[in-house]
């Protein structure tokens, strides 16, 4: 199966900035990684991915609404495949793909240099691979009602502030880390 691919939405795992999301040391028994505790609270929130994608895809994931999520350390990790609707952002999964950064619960949130060089090189990809243009990517913040309806999404009509950042403003600066988005251990 093949879908029609519209957009790229920018998501963040809405957990703190700078901190890891996994359980144990990676590569030992019991170590959990952040896609396996995504998939954990997407499963709680009742979001089954097609059993039939599941054994053609990622079977380790079967509830995970993502195409992508980005680990601390810029590790891209495989959520649902990209024939597969997402369970993302309700109303606009059909033709999207959706990417997950790890972080962000802030409304101004940092990542990690590794997470914002892999994140470029994600949407470069995908934007290059579906012959996509600026416009047709954005935050889960963007994809917010436009409730006094002047044609804009403005920070009072957020219902979320997902990504944390301004996605337009980073794909017109080059899709360079902005600064102040930066996470830097200190």
């Amino acid at each position: 199966m093949t879908r029609e691919i519209n957009s790229l939405v920018i998501h963040c795992s809405a957990t703190p900035s700078g901190q890891p999301l996994e359980r144990g040391v990676r590569g030992t028994p019991g170590y959990v990684h952040c896609a396996q505790i995504i998939d954990g609270w997407h499963a709680a929130r009742g979001f089954a991915r097609q059993p039939a994608a599941v054994r053609a895809f990622n079977t380790g994931l079967p509830h995970i609404g993502y195409h992508y999520i980005i680990d601390l350390n810029g590790r891209c990790i495989n959520g649902r495949g990209l024939d597969e609707v997402g369970a993302h952002v309700a109303g606009y999964n059909a033709g999207s793909i959706g990417i997950c950064l790890i972080g962000g619960a802030e409304r101004e949130a940092q990542y990690t240099l590794s997470q914002w060089l892999t994140l470029a090189e994600q949407v470069a990809f995908l934007r290059a691979k579906y012959n996509l243009t600026t416009v047709d990517i954005c935050g889960h913040r963007d994809l917010s009602p436009d409730l006094n309806k002047d044609g804009r999404v403005t920070a009072q009509e957020w219902l979320k502030t997902c990504p944390g950042f301004d996605v337009a403003a980073w794909l017109l600066g080059g899709m360079a880390a902005p600064e102040k988005h930066v996470w830097r251990v200190l």
